[in-house]
């Protein structure tokens, strides 16, 4: 699984950055449970879609920010 950039994300809208942030925030769900009934094999996979989250949550909180301020 690859990351996504900041730089990527930013070209993107609130809504889509959103969507992703729910698909990635199920995705590691799954991968959780994936790795406690051992069926899981890249267990980094875990570890950079939580960096994808935070990322996009900084980036959501960020425009949250300039929209209060504007």
């Amino acid at each position: 699984m690859k990351a996504r950039k900041a730089k990527d994300l930013r070209s993107l809208t609130t809504q889509e950055i959103e969507g992703f942030l729910s698909e990635s925030e199920e995705n590691v769900t799954k991968l959780r449970f994936q790795l406690t009934l051992g069926q899981l094999h890249d267990t980094s996979s875990i570890r950079t879609l939580r960096k994808d989250i935070a990322r996009m949550k900084t980036l959501l909180a960020e425009r949250n920010k300039q929209a209060r301020n504007n």
